[in-house]
């Protein structure tokens, strides 16, 4: 093929990338505007018989078509075909761009979005399409060379490829970083970077399977607060422990400039923080000689959360959780003191309490925060400075070094395309779908509502904070969760049990450990669980295997309502009563995500409420 063929092929696929790109942000936003009541679902009109609907926009004197929405439990509207504006003379314009819809129907929102959230979100979601056709245009090369992989090994498919693989470790953080092209399913903006060009996405980004550096500073030992596990006396030691040859080259470093290792703190630094913001924020304290730029570096593999990193060697070296002065999706993405600070705490007492429990009957494994820590000015004493000079260290060597044949799977990477064309779960799943989803939902439900409804704990077991263990007949067989930092817990509970969390408490930061109301608690379980994880994969399992609307969601509830049963004695009757009809019964509040960033987000806790699934199922409460 001569150069100019060669060139004409790549503009194809990046072409057709972009119009699938397209057609997922129109998916995504047509999800969030009905969902959140942006667009009142009501004002649909459907035909008997027919998969469209009409949306009418009578200001214009025109027609919204739908060619195929399907109308999903929990009032989840899934867009699966063309969107064309009828108008009332009879012409037809398809709406291919995400950008057409917004101005479309921005008239009709629910409330008057100012023009800098609109603007805000036009240029984020084309930021999130050109990213989303990047890392799909990588997809297609990655993918033929794992089909290429498989085929080789003689192997069932991706997960049983990876499943026979010498290092538990490294297949996971593979599929973890495979799993990362898709993003939360109802994020308009699952893949906005805007401060990095497109080369600087495909080096840094997980999706694109990439390798990034990470440089060990040094921050005074003086100048930090440092928040560890119990068993961890000394960061130091703890550290020379879990990277040795990077303890040599960073002491030897310190001692070449005449100082003393004692007297400094190792502190990792993502490179693009290095070189794009640290140097010019953060010149006063490396003036003052309280923080040093150089030391060693350790190459790392960017995990499904961007900033959190796992190193290629030593093969059981904990996660490097780091902070970036980058807008990625919804925020940027600091560290703050709270997460430093919760994060050990939290891992400390769900150790103690996965201890006294045998695990939850084996079904619940965490990834301990053992250490971390953040700058903190010894005669300023303020927090906030150190949010973007922190680190966490999430353990995984309990998590990887396994004997028992599991293997640990992100969820997003189950809803991910695999090299067959179908979704990674259907390799799992096989033909008895619903039986499959039953042993899943029991997995996930049994130790999740456990260890909220005894101890005032709510893990957020979404699809990026949760791995399923699975073994080689692809039934899961147990939980791993990880990202404590921001978790809430409901003290009462947890201190009726004889034990005790001691909160962060700062002016301006939202707390974590409540004491009156469990409604927030419990509302950040139903959504990261419930609303983000079980109910997204019975979405994708329902499609992929064309079953009855309801089916799976039936199921759901049948094993949300035995999750309440294997604990009742344990529970006091009227709390487990009205816990019961909340996650049952009761509408189920999540995260306002579109209606956040087009009032750039003013409030960060803006939910709404979704129609209970479960009792459209039929579920007997």
């Amino acid at each position: 093929m001569n150069q100019t063929s060669l060139l004409s092929q790549h503009e194809s696929e990046h072409q057709a990338a972009l119009a699938g790109a397209r057609h997922n942000a129109l998916r995504r936003l047509v999800r969030c505007l009905f969902a959140e009541n942006i667009i009142d679902p009501a004002r649909l009109v459907t035909m008997p018989g027919e998969r469209g609907a009409w949306l009418p926009l009578w200001p214009r004197q025109a027609l919204l078509h739908f060619e195929d929405l399907w109308f999903a439990p929990a009032a989840t509207f899934v867009n699966r075909g063309a969107i064309t504006l009828v108008k009332g003379d009879a012409s037809r314009t398809r709406v291919a761009d995400p950008g057409q819809l917004i101005e479309l129907l921005r008239e009709h929102f629910d409330f008057a979005p100012g023009d800098a959230g609109v603007a805000r979100l036009h240029a984020d979601v084309s930021n999130s399409v050109a990213n989303d056709a990047l890392a799909r245009v990588h997809r297609a090369g990655w993918n033929a060379a794992l089909a290429q992989a498989i085929a080789a090994s003689g192997a069932a498919g991706l997960f049983d490829y990876l499943r026979r693989q010498p290092s538990v470790r490294d297949a996971a953080v593979l599929l973890d970083q495979w799993g990362a092209l898709e993003g939360h399913p109802f994020y308009p903006t699952w893949k906005c970077k805007p401060d990095l060009s497109p080369e600087q996405v495909a080096r840094l980004s997980p999706e694109f399977h990439a390798r990034v550096n990470v440089r060990i500073g040094a921050l005074r030992a003086d100048m930090a607060y440092i928040e560890r596990m119990p068993h961890v006396a000394s960061y130091h030691d703890w550290f020379a422990s879990h990277f040795p040859t990077l303890w040599q080259d960073w002491t030897a470093g310190l001692r070449g400039r005449g100082l003393d290792p004692a007297a400094w703190l190792p502190l990792p630094i993502h490179e693009w923080q290095l070189e794009h913001y640290i140097p010019q924020e953060y010149a006063a304290e490396i003036a003052e000689g309280i923080l040093l730029l150089d030391g060693p570096d350790v190459a790392t593999w960017p995990t499904m959360s961007f900033r959190t990193m796992m190193p290629l060697t030593p093969g059981d070296a904990p996660f490097i959780k780091l902070p970036l002065a980058l807008w990625l999706t919804s925020e940027q993405r600091s560290l703050q003191a709270k997460s430093i600070h919760m994060g050990p705490r939290i891992s400390a007492v769900i150790e103690r309490i996965l201890a006294d429990e045998g695990g939850f009957d084996g079904k619940l494994a965490i990834f301990t925060e053992e250490v971390a820590l953040h700058y903190r000015h010894a005669v300023k004493q303020e927090d906030r400075p150190g949010r973007h000079l922190s680190v966490a260290y999430r353990s995984s060597r309990a998590a990887f070094e396994r004997a028992d044949g599991l293997l640990p799977v992100t969820v997003a990477a189950l809803l991910t395309e695999a090299p067959d064309g179908r979704p990674l779960v259907s390799e799992l799943a096989g033909h008895d779908v619903a039986g499959w989803f039953r042993q899943y939902a029991r997995v996930v439900t049994r130790p999740v509502l456990a260890i909220y409804l005894l101890y005032g704990i709510a893990l957020e077991a979404h699809q990026q904070n949760t791995s399923v263990l699975f073994g080689a007949d692809g039934l899961p067989a147990s939980l791993l969760i990880r990202d404590f930092g921001d978790g809430r817990t409901y003290a009462p509970l947890l201190a009726a049990r004889g034990h005790a969390l001691r909160p962060y408490v700062h002016p301006g930061i939202l707390p974590t450990v409540f004491e009156g109301d469990i409604t927030p608690v419990r509302a950040f379980v139903i959504d990261a669980c419930l609303v983000c994880h079980l109910h997204e994969l019975a979405l994708l399992l329902t499609r992929a295997y064309g079953l009855a609307d309801q089916r799976l969601w039936r199921i759901l509830g049948e094993e949300t309502a035995m999750a309440f049963e294997a604990v009742r004695d344990r529970v006091e009757p009227g709390f487990w009563q009205a816990e019961r009809a909340a996650f049952l019964e009761q509408p189920w509040p999540t995260r306002s995500v579109l209606r956040m960033h087009l009032q750039q987000y003013a409030d960060y806790r803006l939910t709404h409420e979704l129609p209970n699934p479960l009792v459209q199922a039929g579920v007997t409460a």
